[in-house]
């Protein structure tokens, strides 16, 4: 079978499959970003409970594997009462791991911010959720954004161990595709190329994009 034949007849579910690989990245990377922005905050706080909290939390998940947190979500947590789908699963799972992670990345970026920047805002009398809002986090997104970039595509790549619990993603296709086929070649090697372009040929110079524009706007600001 030439490969053009290959793609006549399962070219369908490549693409479904790289749908549903879309809507659980877009998902998951949605997710993480609101539990970065939160847990980032919080491992700043002042308060010691509240900083201790998001401590665990992050090194829990930074700390165990991904396909083990996978497993419990949807395997152990209906032994709770929580049954969760497995397409909700699926960028739960994802979305709460590349959390922890992306929350050091907020409270590094934070941190990284100028003294001076603070202690101007301080000057003006601002309060402190308007030190932040309109001083101290424009700056530090613009240094959050690069290695955002890097956890986006690591979170797209960790979408394919969904398959594993039989969401019908990209990896599942070319999986069933494969073990009726035998053409793994044809099967795994259109995978590699999808992840390839939605990594390095949408992700990457979209989050290019963004910090050229977020820069703009600042030096305007």
């Amino acid at each position: 079978m030439t490969y053009a034949e290959f793609l006549n007849e399962h070219g369908a579910r490549l693409i479904d499959g790289s749908i549903i690989t879309v809507q659980q990245t877009i998902l998951a990377a949605l997710l993480a970003i609101a539990i970065a922005l939160v847990m980032g905050l919080m491992r700043l706080s002042s308060n010691y409970v509240v900083r201790s909290s998001a401590t665990v939390y992050i090194e829990i998940f930074r700390g165990t594997s991904l396909l083990v947190q996978l497993y419990w979500i949807f395997f152990v947590l209906p032994l709770f009462g929580i049954t969760l789908e497995k397409f909700t699963a699926g960028f739960i799972a994802v979305g709460m791991n590349l959390g922890a992670y992306g929350a050091e990345v907020v409270r590094g970026a934070i941190q990284s911010v100028p003294k001076g920047q603070y202690e101007a805002a301080l000057a003006l009398n601002m309060s402190p959720f308007s030190r932040m809002r309109r001083i101290i986090f424009p700056q530090a997104l613009i240094l959050m954004l690069p290695p955002w970039g890097n956890l986006f595509i690591e979170l797209l790549k960790a979408t394919a161990l969904v398959s594993l619990i039989s969401v019908t993603d990209l990896m599942f296709q070319a999986k069933q595709i494969n073990g009726t086929t035998y053409l793994s070649i044809e099967a795994f090697g259109s995978a590699l190329v999808i992840y390839y372009i939605m990594s390095r040929l949408v992700i990457t110079p979209g989050m290019r994009w963004l910090e050229r524009a977020l820069s703009r706007h600042m030096s305007r600001a």
